[in-house]
């Protein structure tokens, strides 16, 4: 790696090698000559003067790409499809005739991003899944344990801290319902011409609509894809860019809510990402133990949201059949959005192979907080007891202030329980309360919710995409 010139963190830091690949020249320029190759078969099978030889001679270097030939002659025609189709030309002499033929440059360039952003999103879908898969585990692992739930980060109900995983879940199966929507709809752009009336093909095939029209569709077939753009200009409706980044948007958007809340439950002590034994927490202070992954996950996150943007202003803003304004913009904001959504779902299944519970945490956490939330249940046992309802309440709003008093002005524990067993109106023990005060009788149905989201709606998800599961990652730093 170059140190004296700018590298781009997406690619050195974050990004898996898959997603880099799909992104890079190599992936690139050989898609321009499967697209090449299947242009001049479909024009030879449609009547078009082509020879096998020529067509064989362009998939003998359909990989090998002569880049040097490529960046000179960019360098005196300032133009890189038409110093691709010179440098092809160069290692097929006797197919260069026909290389192109009667397409224009977003025959190539247009084609591949699709077939980039498509493949990205299968790969994409794929870390999805498998995070998804991790987060069921613990969902399941912990669906009867108690936690304080907040509403505003205020003591709130108890819920189980399974439950609270399968709100993570059900944000990501929201995405991932998006992300196949999306797939479900891909399609090339086809071979539509310069302003996509396919004038000059209906040239080329003399007049012959239909030979046309078949030309898109087998090539479409060729490359994997059941359907083109039905319409266009010269591009594909950028509108597609702005759809597809709208999905990677969701994602951060969970990820991101993801990674506050267990950076907040590792504040509390409650939960905690991985730590490894060497890492460091802080420079300066030896003990800390920093959510780290998790501070990565949001600032990713927030990068990718604001990003999306891009290609809404993008699709919002080209002329007519088609302007060059899009380019350099689709180039870096497409690219970088599914390098750091790869990054961030590498992150997500990272943290979630290895995170720490702390029951002991979580327990003291409830009983500092429980004593408020189950008055009303108090109550009701002093008044099956003899007390009268509305001396009790007045009694337990009373004693619920002094006690909160003495957490807050004092920094005591809650001795609510104490003072009321103290108080002879209730006619209950320290036992008796302690009964009443068991966590799991104030769960509701968040057990019994998180087995059926997980057995109905998660677990046949995990089922139909079985073969994606088990993926390993590994951070670079």
């Amino acid at each position: 790696m170059a140190n004296d010139t700018y590298q781009s963190p997406l690619n050195s830091r974050y990004a898996s090698r898959e997603m880099q690949y799909l992104f890079s020249n190599d992936m690139k320029f050989r898609t321009w000559r499967r697209l090449w190759i299947a242009l001049a078969e479909t024009e030879k099978e449609l009547g078009l003067p082509i020879t096998v030889e020529q067509i064989d001679e362009l998939k003998a270097h359909a990989d090998d790409i002569n880049y040097e030939v490529a960046l000179e002659r960019e360098k005196a025609v300032r133009h890189d499809v038409m110093s691709h189709v010179y440098a092809y030309g160069v290692q097929c002499p006797k197919a260069k005739g026909i290389i192109h033929l009667g397409a224009t440059s977003c025959y190539v360039g247009d084609n591949t991003d699709i077939i980039v952003m498509t493949e990205a999103l299968r790969l994409i879908r794929k870390k999805l899944i498998n995070v998804i898969s991790r987060l069921t585990d613990f969902a399941m692992r912990y669906k009867d344990m108690p936690t304080l739930g907040f509403t505003h980060f205020q003591p709130a109900q108890l819920t189980t801290v399974g439950k609270r995983a399968t709100l993570w879940i059900n944000d990501l199966v929201m995405d991932l319902e998006d992300l196949d929507h999306r797939l479900s709809k891909a399609k090339l752009l086809g071979s539509k011409g310069t302003t996509g009336t396919q004038a000059s093909f209906l040239e080329l095939f003399e007049g012959d609509h239909e030979k046309v029209k078949e030309l898109d569709r087998r090539i479409a077939e060729k490359m994997g894809y059941s359907a083109v753009f039905p319409v266009s200009g010269q591009t594909y409706a950028r509108k597609l860019d702005t759809q597809t980044l709208n999905v990677l948007a969701g994602i951060a958007q969970s990820a991101y809510k993801f990674s506050n809340d267990l950076r907040l439950l590792q504040h509390l002590k409650e939960m905690e990402e991985p730590f490894e034994k060497s890492q460091i927490g802080s420079s300066a202070m030896a003990y800390k133990r920093n959510p780290m992954r998790s501070e990565r996950i949001s600032s990713l996150a927030r990068y990718v949201i604001v990003d999306a943007l891009n290609p809404a202003i993008t699709a919002s803003t080209q002329w007519f059949e088609r302007t060059l304004d899009d380019s350099a913009n689709k180039r870096i904001s497409v690219a970088e959005a599914f390098l750091a959504t790869d990054a961030i779902l590498e992150i997500y299944i990272n943290i979630t192979e290895g995170m720490v519970v702390y029951p002991k945490v979580i327990e003291s956490r409830i009983m500092s907080e429980l004593p408020f939330m189950a008055t009303e249940n108090i109550m009701m046992q002093a008044v099956k007891k003899g007390g009268d309802r509305q001396e009790l309440h007045e009694k337990i709003r009373t004693l619920s202030m002094e006690a909160g008093r003495n957490v807050k002005e004092n920094g005591g524990k809650n001795n609510l329980i104490e003072l009321i067993a103290e108080d002879g109106g209730f006619n209950l023990d320290v036992e008796a309360l302690k009964a009443i005060l068991r966590p799991e009788n104030y769960v509701g149905r968040a057990p019994e919710q998180t087995e059926e989201y997980i057995n109905g709606v998660v677990k046949p998800i995990l089922e139909e995409n079985k073969e994606l599961l088990g993926l390993k990652v590994e951070l670079n730093v």
